[in-house]
């Protein structure tokens, strides 16, 4: 697996990752990023991932993969472990997001923290007319089987970073799979990937 084969807000991770940094990718499901940065950039990446099928799918891969839970196991990494933490798709997951975001900045002075944005248009459209949560491309399974249970949006997630006293060093916003503006974030972005250090 390379940057380029990688799905979009993976791709735009994997640039910014220097070459040998050690990273810890939390929530890394079968390993891809992880093979990526090993493989194009030489990093010494390890993962935490709550899916036993994942962990050994991304093991054979021959990452070092733990079984683990964000929520509680972050605490057991210690501080400053890694230079570069990364939590793609599973913010929204967790149970205590603000907690997960404090310990990622306990491991590594950086850290890449992405997810879906569910004030996009689509989100507030099938809200609107249909009164219904929406089953979208990013949001592929109906309200009662998703594990989504936070539904945080970007102006939600900056106004925690500014709250925490957490710097916003960068920010991306994907329109499906091509970038979309800073100013329509709010509605046209589908996900956003933030890099954030310690203020």
């Amino acid at each position: 697996m390379t940057a380029a084969t990688l799905r979009p807000d993976l791709a735009l991770i994997a640039a910014q990752v220097p070459a040998g940094a050690r990273v810890l990718d939390v929530g890394c499901g079968d390993g891809t990023l992880m093979a990526a940065l090993r493989d194009t950039g030489g990093a010494d990446v390890r993962g935490l991932e709550i899916d036993p099928a994942n962990v050994a799918a991304a093991m054979e891969r021959g990452l070092a993969v733990v079984q683990g839970d964000a929520d509680r196991d972050l605490a057991d990494y210690p501080d400053d472990a890694f230079d570069i933490a990364i939590l793609s798709q599973t913010l929204q997951t967790s149970h205590r997001p603000d907690r997960i975001v404090d310990e990622l900045l306990r491991i590594a002075p950086r850290a890449f923290v992405s997810f879906p944005n569910f004030a996009h248009w689509r989100v507030r459209l099938a809200l609107l007319w249909g009164g219904r949560m929406p089953v979208t491309r990013l949001l592929p399974v109906a309200w009662y089987e998703t594990p989504n249970i936070h539904h945080v949006t970007v102006s939600d997630f900056r106004d925690l970073m500014r709250a925490r006293g957490i710097a916003v060093e960068r920010a991306w916003y994907l329109s499906g799979d091509r970038p979309t503006s800073d100013a329509a974030a709010s509605w046209r972005a589908e996900h956003a990937i933030f890099l954030i250090s310690r203020g």
